[in-house]
């Protein structure tokens, strides 16, 4: 997801609203005139002289009969809440995104079935029904939408689609005109590319991550790929950011996952085995490929690692399976919030848990 809203207010409504969504079955908005806390969410670590304030949105699947889209204070405590209507419960895996948008709206994508847009009452403002799209949706400045498909995507699949509002598709990408090809073609693992971020660059370039294959492709409006970016550095990555610097900053593995056939690094193949896995977030230079900045490894209890976001103030919001970390450029953890009541099961925690979130700007 494109994190270009650090600078939009989330503005609060005085009452508590309760709506139906019709659209999406009966889906429900809550705005609370008092935050409220919750017994799953827990913030154990705040240094408010280091971190930096304001209101974190975040897609929440540890109880998959209440899945949810929740904005939460520093403290942790609920300022508002959606939560997904009964028919659509099934539809958060993989990649349950939701994203502010400068209209105060949120736009969020459930996967293998579609993209909404709803205003704060939970009433759909737009909504685009495809059961081949997961992972990450971006609205683009002329109102169109970006949408990747990796759910269990085939080598005829397109990877990428932009969609205008009248539901057009006006832009594809697919994986197959440029990869179909040893090593690439055997690879086989939820799918073949698995992509699962997608971005338009300044440049009018597209940035697409490419887990399957372990690297960024970066293509131009005509769909070449101009360079492939961390091959050899990203594992499985997710979520990859373009920092104000040109650095791009991902949520990575060290490692391949077990399950990958047909990878064509054979080194990391012999690495995998050998090496337990581990998470962490990365920034690399990608002209020099050089790693510029790490953050502290996340072993199993936190698996996996699928978000990774650059702050104003210079700290990074990490999002694992059961927490959001906040940590400063050296590594202290000035922020950190637990979701409670997910176990300790790594493939429970794939479908479970948390995906992505953002931290918005206090008013």
């Amino acid at each position: 997801m494109a994190r270009r809203n650090e600078s939009i207010l989330l503005a609060l409504l005085p009452i508590l609203i309760l709506s139906s969504c019709s659209p999406l079955g009966g889906g429900k908005a809550f705005t609370y005139r008092e935050p409220v806390t919750d017994p799953d969410i827990i913030v154990d670590i705040y240094l408010p002289e280091k971190a930096w304030q304001g209101t974190t949105l975040f897609s929440d699947n540890h109880n998959p009969q209440r899945p949810r889209i929740v904005a939460v204070n520093m403290r942790g405590e609920i300022v508002w809440q959606y939560l997904v209507p009964e028919n659509l419960k099934e539809y958060t895996n993989p990649g349950f995104d939701a994203e502010l948008l400068p209209n105060n709206n949120i736009l969020f994508v459930l996967p293998r079935n579609g993209v909404y847009e709803i205003d704060r009452k939970g009433n759909v403002i737009w909504s685009y029904m495809d059961d081949k799209v997961s992972h990450d949706v971006d609205r683009l400045p002329n109102g169109n939408i970006l949408v990747v498909w990796g759910g269990g995507d085939r080598i005829s699949d397109a990877q990428v689609k932009e969609i205008n509002p009248q539901g057009k598709i006006v832009w594809a990408w697919y994986a197959k005109d440029h990869f179909n090809r040893s090593p690439y073609k055997d690879i086989s693992w939820e799918g073949w590319t698995h992509a699962n971020a997608v971005t338009r660059l300044k440049n009018g370039n597209t940035l697409i991550s490419l887990r399957n294959f372990c690297f960024v492709a970066e293509v131009n409006p005509q769909g070449s790929v101009i360079r492939k970016i961390g091959e050899g550095i990203f594992y499985s990555q997710h979520d990859p950011e373009v920092l104000s610097n040109g650095n791009i900053l991902v949520a990575n593995q060290n490692i391949p996952p077990k399950g990958l056939t047909g990878y064509p690094n054979e080194l990391a193949v012999a690495i995998r085995q050998k090496q337990p896995r581990w998470h962490q977030a990365i920034e690399i230079d990608p002209n020099t490929s050089n790693v510029v900045w790490q953050s502290q490894k996340f072993g199993f209890e936190d698996m996996p690692v699928r978000d990774a976001n650059r702050l104003p103030n210079g700290n990074t919001l990490i999002t694992t399976a059961t927490r959001l970390i906040e940590v400063t450029k050296d590594g202290e953890v000035v922020w950190e919030l637990k979701i409670i009541g997910i176990k300790n099961i790594p493939t429970e925690k794939v479908s479970k848990g948390l995906y992505k979130a953002q931290r918005i700007a206090q008013p």
